[in-house]
């Protein structure tokens, strides 16, 4: 769903590259000549020259640099240049000179594995980092995004389950063990997961919007709305959640109320012409002709296209009871809106005739 925290994005590598190099260049490296070559290829590395960068961590290595280190500088580097199976072998290379005891290397090869969608080489890979560092919550985060390749649902929740009980604040994870949840059709405990998380974080008012939408998959439309309407008593300019409100009024059977909303939408926003045509449809299908006329036409002077389908069903509706000249100024109007629509202008010709 949501990854806020992708171990091996930009930001993040070069935050673990630039930590990892400080590490092996103070307390590894003994000989001065490498210790030098280090500083130089980290300085390449800082200015974004990848390829000189690896040249010279090679040159460090073959001067007595630790092993570890530079195999894992030039993954780093080679990711950076999206070279994604040469930095995997350099991981690979880092993991074995640490005899698999280097956590770093392993969930940045984790990382590229993912990129390769080599899910099951990823999770594995994964696993082996996360027995190293089980306290590291994005790294279970990313296990249970892995998971969810492989279409392991049971997988995906344990991983993120874990990630959640290492850091509850975190947002993301929230909204992705929700999901899980979701995903196993088990509703009341993203319900509870998700308020839980809102009293921790009542500034997320996002929060009861997706709330809202849980309540809507389990099909209580009124438990739906009460969320839409909890998060409206704090944004109650919001045009969209009014439309999200009215849409699950309508699964609800409460057509009549979800029209008052889009209304109410439409008068802080004239230029919604998705709610126009809502509203329209809505009081089409209750036989409200004027009060379908009048959202078709807002529509249509938004140009919403969706409104010329609304007035020929309106001259449809009016030809049925025999209404001609009605069918006819329903066409007419929309030729206003839309004069070179060919088949408006057949349509007046056989009315005409």
């Amino acid at each position: 769903m949501i990854n806020k925290k992708n171990l091996i994005s930009k930001a993040t590598c070069m935050k673990a590259i630039f930590f990892f190099i400080s590490f092996f260049s103070v307390c590894a490296f003994a000989v001065q000549e490498s210790d030098a070559l280090l500083d130089r290829a980290n300085a390449l590395y800082q200015e974004g020259r990848y390829p000189q960068a690896i040249l010279l961590y090679r040159k460090a290595l073959a001067r007595g640099a630790d092993p570890v280190a530079v195999s894992f500088n030039t993954g780093n580097c080679l990711f950076q240049t999206e070279k994604y199976p040469e930095a995997a072998a350099a991981y690979r290379k880092a993991v074995d000179f640490s005899m698999g005891k280097f956590s770093p290397a392993l969930f940045n090869l984790a990382s590229v594995y993912f990129r390769l969608k080599l899910y099951p080489e990823s999770i594995a890979t994964y696993h082996r980092a996360l027995t190293l560092e089980p306290t590291n919550s994005s790294g279970w985060l990313f296990l249970g995004e892995a998971y969810t390749r492989t279409g392991d649902k049971v997988g995906t929740v344990k991983a993120l389950q874990k990630a959640y009980q290492l850091d509850s604040i975190d947002i993301t994870i929230v909204y992705q063990l929700s999901e899980a949840y979701i995903a196993l059709e088990d509703f009341d405990l993203a319900i509870d997961l998700v308020r839980k998380a809102y009293t921790k974080n009542p500034e997320e008012i996002d929060f009861l919007v997706y709330l809202g939408d849980v309540y809507r998959l389990k099909k209580d439309f009124d438990a739906s709305a009460g969320a839409y309407r909890e998060a409206l008593v704090i944004r109650p300019d919001d045009v969209s959640l009014l439309y999200k409100l009215a849409d699950v009024l309508v699964e609800g059977k409460q057509e009549y109320m979800a029209m008052d909303i889009l209304s109410q939408a439409l008068q802080i926003k004239p230029s919604f012409s998705d709610a126009a045509i809502f509203l329209g449809n809505l009081a089409f299908d209750a036989k409200w002709w004027d009060r379908a006329e009048q959202a078709y036409e807002q529509a249509a002077k938004h140009k919403n296209n969706e409104s010329i389908y609304g007035f020929k069903n309106l001259a449809y509706e009016a030809s049925l009871r025999q209404d001609n000249s009605e069918a006819l100024r329903f066409l007419k109007k929309a030729l206003q809106y839309y004069p070179e629509d060919l088949t408006i202008q057949a349509e007046i010709l056989n009315l005409d005739e």
